[in-house]
């Protein structure tokens, strides 16, 4: 099992702060879970909405910077660009790439900018309940889990 794990992307803003707060409330007690970005522009309000909406509050998550996290927390690396270049993170670490569409920059309604978010969440969701229940049988059969 990961001793401590990492998201990356460049905002810290949507994907890998709703990532951490999935990850939070799925990963046993003993894993650090953490979130950064190569450019931190504060938590995206819809974020924390989609969250709580499903009992998770990330309220109280700010966004930081990759240069914040010792690489000496970190074992697991998960990078969630898609169009962007995700930031480096220097450290020695297992490193999946989850691309996904960034949904702080979907346009339209508020209610279709929400859906946007609930999309990414439910598959941050997804992908976290697969890598997590493989690390608990074999770490070894998670180093693929979700890759794009």
């Amino acid at each position: 099992m990961s001793r401590g794990i990492l998201f990356l992307c460049v905002a810290n803003s949507a994907r890998s702060q709703m990532a951490e707060g999935i990850a939070r409330s799925l990963a046993p007690e003993e894993v650090t879970v953490m979130s950064a970005g190569s450019r931190p522009a504060g938590v995206r309000p819809e974020a924390v909405a989609v969250l709580k909406e499903i009992g998770i509050d990330i309220s109280g998550h700010r966004s930081k910077n990759v240069s914040e996290i010792s690489p000496s927390d970190v074992d697991t690396v998960i990078t969630l660009c898609a169009e962007e270049e995700c930031p480096v993170f220097i450290g020695k670490a297992r490193r999946l790439h989850w691309g996904l569409p960034d949904p702080a920059a979907a346009g339209g309604t508020e209610e279709d900018r929400l859906n946007f978010f609930r999309q990414t969440r439910d598959e941050l969701m997804r992908r976290l309940r697969i890598l997590l229940e493989a690390e608990d049988k074999d770490p070894a059969d998670s180093n693929t889990i979700g890759e794009d």
